[in-house]
């Protein structure tokens, strides 16, 4: 009996501190879900079309992105493209926390699903002893924040477009919020640095496919490192 009442009290109190470190993220996420849904409108999205976005693709730049997509009728196979291209850098994002994810496989493929940006700089910014006890929920607040935000976007339909122009801008904002956050909880200059300098490079190249060139240097800057210090710490053992 006790240990039934010690589990519960855990599980409580893992849902509760969940929410709590879902706040940050939800300061972020309504004016960013909001803009979204209102932008659906102002496109012609469906309201349904609008939440299942918010429900199954659950990706805030990509979301952004489809919208104009949508709008021109372009075919599911070059959205996806388009969709996967942006997301790219997910890839990444379970990399760090493979030991964290829960047991349970429902539980563990939805946290793999709902691992955004936002989630993913939450976590990393955790204590390592807690991040299995609270990816599931932080996971699951966050995603209902946006669902709920971009509702709340929906239901106020266009007339905020027209008040307020430019509000794609919402969650470039959020980003740069949630880079500040991280730099500082973790002080790593290493990302921020492979950031400016793939953009850097990228616009020497090209203007209309900037993001997936800066994604795709980026990702050989990070592998490039990573072999290097590999090779490092086997020169460091050899004897």
């Amino acid at each position: 009996m006790n240990t039934y009442s010690e589990q519960q009290r855990d599980s409580t109190y893992q849902w509760a501190e969940g929410f709590k470190k879902s706040i940050p993220v939800a300061m972020g996420y309504l004016p960013a879900g909001i803009a979204f849904g209102v932008l659906a409108q102002v496109a012609g999205v469906p309201v349904w079309a609008t939440i299942m976005l918010s429900i199954v693709l659950y990706a805030g730049a990509a979301q952004y992105a489809c919208l104009p997509m949508l709008s021109a009728g372009l075919p599911i196979g070059s959205m996806a493209t388009n969709i996967a291209a942006i997301n790219l850098r997910h890839v990444f994002y379970g990399m760090p926390l493979l030991t964290y994810f829960p047991a349970n496989k429902l539980a563990k493929t939805y946290c793999l699903f709902a691992l955004t940006d936002e989630t993913f700089s939450v976590m990393t910014s955790l204590p390592h002893e807690t991040r299995r006890a609270l990816i599931l929920p932080i996971s699951l607040f966050n995603q209902s924040w946006w669902v709920l935000a971009s509702a709340i976007g929906v239901m106020i339909g266009s007339a905020l477009s027209d008040l307020v122009p430019h509000l794609d801008f919402a969650l470039v904002c959020l980003f740069a919020i949630l880079a500040y956050e991280q730099f500082q909880s973790i002080k790593r200059y290493f990302p921020i640095g492979i950031a400016i300098i793939a953009l850097v490079i990228a616009s020497f190249f090209t203007r209309d496919w900037l993001l997936l060139v800066a994604i795709t240097i980026c990702m050989l800057m990070i592998l490039a490192r990573g072999f290097w210090i590999q090779r490092k710490v086997g020169e460091t053992h050899e004897p």
